[in-house]
């Protein structure tokens, strides 16, 4: 077997879904990683290894609504630290604080438990995708108006012409993804 990165591993497994949902998109389908235990283990363990560091290690993972769920509960659990969801709104049965956010055609609104996170904790913020960067800029001001510190964001994929992943390092989030397409 030839020897790749894990970038590239993992990007081959990333099935691309022509004109879905709409006509001239490429929707970049991450389920194959979930699928096949080998890959899957990849995928966790690249993002375990980069947290298990000292310096990057958070107090609490943040998943959102839905592929983060699954990652940063994963991810959360093999780090031995706690997982909260951010959630879309009306799904979560405490109270909570919220934020809304454009979509490219309206808006919608993601949800935190208030006592997700105390002052001070160091969060990774986790999703599947980084596109336009409204659904994690939007866990990102959840989690700091309960006074956390979002340490990063991380993400499998980033379609980096969608302009996202710059708005969300203008706006002081350092980022890490794993795999970049261009062109999306």
């Amino acid at each position: 077997m030839q020897n790749i990165s894990v970038t590239q591993y993992l990007r081959d497994h990333i099935r691309t879904v022509l004109d879905w949902p709409t006509p001239g998109v490429q929707f970049r389908d991450i389920t194959p990683l979930l699928q096949d235990a080998k890959v899957f283990r990849v995928l966790v363990d690249a993002f375990v290894h980069r947290y298990m560091d000292p310096s990057r290690r958070p107090d609490v993972v943040a998943g959102l609504d839905a592929r983060g769920f699954i990652l940063g509960a994963v991810i959360a659990y093999e780090l031995g630290v706690g997982f909260v969801p951010i959630r879309k709104k009306g799904k979560l049965p405490f109270t909570t604080v919220e934020e809304t956010y454009e979509l490219e055609y309206g808006s919608a609104t993601v949800e935190l438990h208030t006592d997700a996170v105390k002052a001070g904790h160091r969060v990774l913020l986790i999703d599947d995708l980084i596109a336009t960067g409204g659904t994690m800029m939007a866990g990102k001001k959840l989690l700091e108006k309960l006074g956390a510190e979002v340490m990063e964001g991380a993400a499998i994929v980033d379609l980096p012409e969608l302009g996202g992943s710059a708005r969300l390092r203008e706006a002081g989030l350092p980022l890490f993804t794993l795999v970049d397409f261009k062109g999306y």
